[in-house]
Formats: structure tokens, C-alpha cells, sequence
């Protein structure tokens, strides 16, 4: 019933998305996806409108839908916090790129009486949501939190109902610190979850953990902050105790950049990197001639994600998001340049 329900929600969104295309003309760029980076999103585009005149309409239904919708060709860019992995290429008609255009942190957030500050191991993480760990006063919480009164409450697990590229990293991230997860659930954009409530994009999640006594869930770090909710220190595979923030996202992210820019920030080694940090990106053909598309949404498109690498960087910080660090930005400029309209260079 979760399937049927989301396979219908994103073919209505396509649908609708058809119907912009035909309505709103050449000087609109249509975009659908994830709603990780949905805030700096809504910033980008509004401030880049300003700019260049260029209107740009994003849906955020989550990272499944926009790459179901890249796929199908429906809009002209799909956005997702999970890269698409070599065995699916084959899924679309052509060949595919991926822009990142964020940095994001997957965080803990929960609503206990007095919501205190709490530490949190990838262990007990996965065992909150194997369903083995039941109550907030259980030893194996109390341990990593001296001094904190944990009340003798039942601990609800919430998580997304939809294809989420949070979900992916989410799940990634406790796939490399438990076997038991990795063995029992894996890692996906959706998954049988052993136990716990579903609720529909970040925005969803935050909002039944808000609404919830007892309960705990993964969104976005702008998503709690903007809401005013608890997220828990995590920590990371150096031994230290990591809070999400710009700093330790970024030091997360710190290193060296595959040329293709499809890499995983979960797990990381960087002593001060907080351990579930996410990039998010923009999947678009390499080739922007197909279907009725002409040259000036190819150039548009192209001229937009220049901006989003580069001016559009200095929106993302006051939004929770860190910055896109050297080697990411020199990477993703490489794949920008590289789109063509029938294999002629789009951005001269």
C-alpha cells in the first residue's frame, strides 16, 4: 500500500509538472526532488529570479520522484541526496550527470521531557530502530548520557514513508556502523523499517517528532533548527563526541573529489567531521537535445547550475548548509561544462 501510494503521488507530480511545462514557457526551468536541500532551494532560485529573470519551479516529493521524473524526462533537472548507482544507469534513455550543489547534515532530532541534550552512538541508533532499544531510560542510552534524567518512556521511532535520499544516507550511515542493520535492512532511498511510524518528506518527519512525546526521527539539520527541536551529539569513527554544525559538516567533506562527484560523507574519519553529513545533487543529461527541448532551456539550465556553484554558495550558510568545498566546486564545474546540446558545448 506504501508503494502504490507513493507511485501515485509521483506520477500526479509528473503530471502536474507536464502541465507547467506547457504553461509556463521557455523562461521557467522546472525541477523536482529531494526535499533535503529544499530550504537553500527555495533561497537560490528566488534570489537567482532576481538575477537573471529565469523563474524556477522545484517540487520537492522527495529524491525517488525526482529521479523517477528525470528518468521519464518530465522536467528539466531531478534533485537527489542519493547518486544513482551503476546498475541502474541503464534505467535512463541517456547519459546522466550529477551536479552537487550542498552540504547537509542527517540529524537526530527527538522530543523527551525537557528535551536535554543527549549523546548518541551509530550502535544505539540502530538498535532505537531495530526495535531493541524500547524505552529512553534503557541502560544503553543512559550510559552514554551521565547525569541526564531519562524518563521511563516509550521510545517511537519515525521515518520516511517516501523515497528519500535522507533515508539513504540514514541508512548508509548504519549499514557502516551495525552488521546487524546492514545484514537485517541495508541501505536504500526506501526500506523495510523493523519497526515505528512513517511520515512523508522532511518537513513530515519533523513534524510528527514535534507533535510526538517519546518519539525520534532523521530530517535535514535545517529542518530541526527551523523548528526549534533537540538533535543529539553523535560519535564519529575518531572517537569524539560530533554536534551538527557548518564546521563539522565541512570537515566532513574535506578531502578529495571523485570526478563524477558520487561519493558518500557518512562514516567519516575526519576527527571534528560530524559522522552523517550528505551531499545533495542535481541530475541532469549530459546531452540537453531530446524531446521538444530547445537551446535556450539548455543554456538556462546551464547557466543556472554555474550560478548554484558559484554565487549561489554565499545562501546556503544562514539556511543551516555548509558551503561546497574547492574540490567539489572544481568537479562540478568540469561536469557543467561538459553539457552539450547534440554534442555541441552549451556554456562557450
Amino acid at each position: 500500500m506504501k508503494r502504490t501510494n507513493t507511485v501515485k503521488a509521483t506520477l500526479l507530480a509528473a503530471l502536474f509538472i507536464v502541465g507547467l511545462t506547457s504553461a509556463l514557457g521557455a523562461q521557467t526551468l522546472l525541477g523536482s526532488g529531494a526535499t533535503f536541500p529544499a530550504p537553500a532551494y527555495t533561497k537560490m532560485f528566488d534570489e537567482y529570479n532576481k538575477i537573471a529573470g529565469i523563474k524556477v519551479n522545484y517540487q520537492a516529493i522527495g529524491s525517488s520522484g525526482g529521479l523517477k521524473n528525470i528518468q521519464d524526462r518530465v522536467v528539466d533537472f531531478g534533485g537527489s541526496d542519493s547518486f544513482v548507482k551503476d546498475s541502474d544507469f541503464s534505467k535512463y534513455p541517456a547519459q546522466i550527470v550529477h551536479i552537487p550543489t550542498v552540504i547537509g547534515a542527517v540529524v537526530l532530532t527527538y522530543n523527551i521531557p525537557g528535551n536535554p541534550k543527549l549523546r548518541l552512538t551509530g550502535e544505539a541508533i540502530s538498535k532505537i530502530y531495530l526495535g531493541s532499544i524500547t524505552k529512553w531510560n534503557d541502560t544503553a542510552i543512559a550510559e552514554l548520557n551521565p547525569g541526564v534524567k531519562l524518563p521511563n518512556l516509550a521510545i517511537m521511532p519515525v521515518y520516511r514513508s517516501d523515497g528519500s535520499g535522507t533515508t539513504f544516507n540514514f541508512t548508509a550511515y548504519l549499514s557502516a556502523v551495525s552488521p546487524a542493520w546492514k545484514s537485517n535492512v541495508g541501505n536504500a532511498n526506501s526500506v523495510s523499517w523493523p519497526t515505528g511510524i512513517g511520515a512523508a518528506q522532511n518537513a513530515g518527519v519533523a513534524g510528527v517528532v514535534k507533535q510526538t512525546p517519546g518519539s525520534i526521527g532523521y530530517v535535514e539539520l535545517a529542518y530541526a533548527v527551523q523548528n526549534k527541536m533537540a538533535v543529539a551529539a553523535i560519535r564519529n569513527a575518531s572517537g569524539s563526541w560530533i554536534e551538527p554544525s557548518l564546521e563539522s559538516i565541512s570537515a566532513a567533506a574535506a578531502g578529495a573529489f571523485p570526478a563524477d562527484t558520487r561519493i558518500l560523507l557518512v562514516n567519516t574519519d575526519a576527527k571534528e567531521g560530524y559522522p552523517i553529513s550528505a551531499l545533495t545533487w542535481i541530475v541532469v543529461y549530459r546531452d540537453q537535445k531530446y524531446g521538444n527541448r530547445s537551446l535556450a532551456q539548455a543554456e538556462q539550465l546551464a547557466k543556472l547550475l554555474w550560478w548554484m556553484i558559484h554565487d549561489g554558495q554565499k545562501y546556503v550558510s544562514a539556511l543551516d548548509y555548509a558551503v561546497l568545498p574547492a574540490p567539489a566546486v572544481k568537479a562540478a564545474e568540469a561536469i557543467v561544462k561538459s553539457l552539450s546540446y547534440n554534442g555541441v558545448p552549451v556554456l562557450k
